[in-house]
Protein backbone atom coordinates (compact mmCIF):
# COMPACT_ATOMS: atom_id res chain seq x y z
CA UNK A 1 0.00 0.00 0.00
CA UNK A 2 2.89 2.20 1.23
CA UNK A 3 4.72 1.48 -2.52
CA UNK A 4 1.23 2.54 -4.38
CA UNK A 5 0.77 5.36 -2.34
CA UNK A 6 4.42 6.52 -3.20
CA UNK A 7 4.24 5.64 -6.59
CA UNK A 8 0.95 7.97 -7.09
CA UNK A 9 2.48 10.70 -5.35
CA UNK A 10 5.57 10.64 -8.33
CA UNK A 11 3.00 10.32 -11.25
CA UNK A 12 1.55 13.35 -9.92
CA UNK A 13 4.71 15.41 -9.18
CA UNK A 14 6.04 14.59 -12.80
CA UNK A 15 2.65 15.32 -14.43
CA UNK A 16 2.49 18.61 -12.82
CA UNK A 17 5.65 20.11 -13.10
CA UNK A 18 5.76 18.97 -16.79
CA UNK A 19 2.21 21.28 -17.57
CA UNK A 20 3.01 24.27 -18.62
CA UNK A 21 0.96 27.14 -17.44
CA UNK A 22 -0.08 29.24 -20.96
CA UNK A 23 -1.82 32.61 -19.94
CA UNK A 24 -4.35 32.98 -23.25
CA UNK A 25 -6.00 35.85 -21.08
CA UNK A 26 -5.27 38.91 -23.08
CA UNK A 27 -4.40 39.18 -27.13
CA UNK A 28 -0.51 40.48 -26.33
CA UNK A 29 0.27 38.07 -23.91
CA UNK A 30 -1.46 35.12 -26.14
CA UNK A 31 0.61 36.52 -29.25
CA UNK A 32 3.78 37.07 -27.66
CA UNK A 33 3.63 33.44 -26.37
CA UNK A 34 2.87 32.11 -29.23
CA UNK A 35 5.90 34.03 -31.17
CA UNK A 36 8.33 33.46 -28.73
CA UNK A 37 7.41 29.20 -28.54
CA UNK A 38 7.57 29.65 -32.68
CA UNK A 39 11.13 31.23 -32.92
CA UNK A 40 12.29 28.30 -30.39
CA UNK A 41 10.79 25.76 -32.38
CA UNK A 42 8.30 24.28 -29.65
CA UNK A 43 5.47 24.20 -31.92
CA UNK A 44 3.31 22.03 -29.18
CA UNK A 45 3.45 25.34 -26.93
CA UNK A 46 2.83 27.21 -30.23
CA UNK A 47 -0.21 25.53 -31.08
CA UNK A 48 -1.37 25.92 -27.66
CA UNK A 49 -2.14 29.47 -28.54
CA UNK A 50 -3.59 28.81 -31.59
CA UNK A 51 -7.10 28.62 -32.85
CA UNK A 52 -7.57 24.94 -34.12
CA UNK A 53 -8.69 25.06 -37.86
CA UNK A 54 -7.55 22.67 -40.47
CA UNK A 55 -5.77 25.72 -42.49
CA UNK A 56 -4.12 27.00 -38.98
CA UNK A 57 -2.81 23.45 -38.80
CA UNK A 58 -1.63 23.26 -42.46
CA UNK A 59 0.47 26.76 -42.04
CA UNK A 60 1.78 25.40 -38.43
CA UNK A 61 2.66 22.03 -40.64
CA UNK A 62 4.65 24.10 -42.90
CA UNK A 63 6.47 26.32 -39.97
CA UNK A 64 7.66 23.23 -39.10
CA UNK A 65 8.73 21.87 -42.37
CA UNK A 66 11.04 25.00 -43.20
CA UNK A 67 12.45 25.04 -39.22
CA UNK A 68 13.53 21.75 -40.43
CA UNK A 69 15.46 22.78 -43.48
CA UNK A 70 17.18 25.16 -41.71
CA UNK A 71 20.63 25.31 -40.47
CA UNK A 72 22.20 24.85 -36.86
CA UNK A 73 23.40 28.61 -37.13
CA UNK A 74 19.94 29.67 -38.54
CA UNK A 75 17.91 27.66 -35.86
CA UNK A 76 19.83 29.35 -33.15
CA UNK A 77 19.22 32.98 -34.45
CA UNK A 78 15.64 32.43 -34.28
CA UNK A 79 15.66 30.85 -31.29
CA UNK A 80 17.89 33.27 -29.73
CA UNK A 81 15.97 36.49 -31.16
CA UNK A 82 14.17 38.88 -29.40
CA UNK A 83 10.49 40.22 -30.17
CA UNK A 84 10.07 43.40 -31.17
CA UNK A 85 6.31 44.29 -31.33
CA UNK A 86 5.85 47.96 -33.59
CA UNK A 87 2.23 48.27 -32.72
CA UNK A 88 -1.43 46.32 -32.15
CA UNK A 89 -4.53 47.31 -33.26
CA UNK A 90 -7.88 46.13 -31.84
CA UNK A 91 -10.29 46.96 -34.09
CA UNK A 92 -13.18 45.78 -31.37
CA UNK A 93 -13.13 43.50 -28.09
CA UNK A 94 -12.58 40.23 -29.80
CA UNK A 95 -9.66 40.84 -32.58
CA UNK A 96 -6.56 41.81 -32.31
CA UNK A 97 -3.37 43.12 -34.34
CA UNK A 98 -0.17 42.52 -33.29
CA UNK A 99 2.70 44.07 -35.55
CA UNK A 100 6.44 43.06 -34.72
CA UNK A 101 9.45 41.46 -36.14
CA UNK A 102 12.29 39.88 -34.38
CA UNK A 103 15.61 40.20 -33.87
CA UNK A 104 17.38 37.53 -36.35
CA UNK A 105 15.31 38.29 -39.67
CA UNK A 106 14.07 41.77 -38.69
CA UNK A 107 11.19 41.75 -41.23
CA UNK A 108 7.88 43.03 -39.92
CA UNK A 109 5.65 40.39 -39.42
CA UNK A 110 1.46 40.59 -38.77
CA UNK A 111 -0.15 38.61 -36.12
CA UNK A 112 -4.10 38.19 -35.37
CA UNK A 113 -5.35 37.44 -32.24
CA UNK A 114 -9.19 36.35 -31.32
CA UNK A 115 -11.25 36.29 -28.66
CA UNK A 116 -12.52 32.75 -27.85
CA UNK A 117 -14.60 32.42 -25.14
CA UNK A 118 -12.43 33.41 -21.84
CA UNK A 119 -9.19 33.27 -24.15
CA UNK A 120 -7.07 35.24 -26.72
CA UNK A 121 -6.29 32.42 -29.63
CA UNK A 122 -3.88 33.34 -32.70
CA UNK A 123 -5.47 32.93 -35.85
CA UNK A 124 -1.94 31.98 -37.74
CA UNK A 125 -3.85 31.63 -41.24
CA UNK A 126 -3.52 35.69 -41.37
CA UNK A 127 -0.15 35.94 -41.09
CA UNK A 128 -0.35 34.42 -44.46
CA UNK A 129 -3.77 34.92 -46.43
CA UNK A 130 -4.01 38.76 -44.37
CA UNK A 131 -7.54 40.55 -43.81
CA UNK A 132 -9.10 43.69 -45.08
CA UNK A 133 -9.13 44.92 -41.38
CA UNK A 134 -5.89 45.48 -40.59
CA UNK A 135 -3.19 47.76 -42.04
CA UNK A 136 -0.24 48.67 -40.66
CA UNK A 137 -0.64 52.14 -42.49
CA UNK A 138 -3.18 53.04 -40.43
CA UNK A 139 -2.51 54.83 -36.96
CA UNK A 140 -2.37 52.30 -33.78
Amino acid sequence: MKKLFVYAILIVSFTSCSEENIDKSDSLTSGRGFIEASLKGDYIKAEKYMLIDSTNEQYLDGLKDFSKKLTPLEREGYRDADIIIDSTKSPNDSTSFIFYKNTFKNEPTRLKVIKKGADWLVDFKFTFLGDQNASNNQKH
